[in-house]
């Protein structure tokens, strides 16, 4: 059975980077898609095409997968949160480190291991040298 790809494993782990901003968010899911979305603006992370609510961070966090705006900036919420989450799995990880090297601009994959937060650093690393590769391949394209 063929393994599958970097992009497949962070796309489906997106969802749950939704869920934990929902779970370690300190406010009423309506407020944590407003945050989520004014994050997302100021940080230039993405523009949301329509304001969010917490029914649509609920729908995000399930099986539905969510704009990468939102994504991109549930990781750099949660990255600098005092409760130093971490993924909790193979393809959560994909996620975050997928979303990691798109929220910055890194010009090699060290550079992007050293930025990365302490307690991200062992967890990430499988996943932020397979997602480095990945976005290596789509340069050539």
């Amino acid at each position: 059975m063929p393994e599958t790809s970097f992009y497949a494993k962070a796309m489906r782990g997106t969802p749950r980077l939704v869920r934990r901003w929902l779970m370690l968010g300190q406010a009423a899911p309506d407020r944590l898609a407003m945050i989520l979305a004014d994050t997302s603006r100021l940080a230039g992370l993405g523009e949301p095409q329509v304001e969010p609510d917490g029914r649509c961070l609920r729908e995000w966090s399930s099986d539905c997968q969510p704009p990468l705006w939102a994504a991109r900036t549930a990781v750099f919420l949660l990255i600098q949160m005092p409760a130093r989450p971490t993924p909790d799995d193979e393809e959560e990880a994909c996620a975050w480190a997928y979303c990691w090297l798109r929220n910055r601009d890194f010009q090699s994959l060290d550079a992007a291991h050293a930025a990365l937060p302490d307690h991200l650093r062992t967890p990430l690393a499988d996943a932020l040298d397979a997602a480095w590769v990945d976005q290596d391949a789509l340069r050539l394209i």
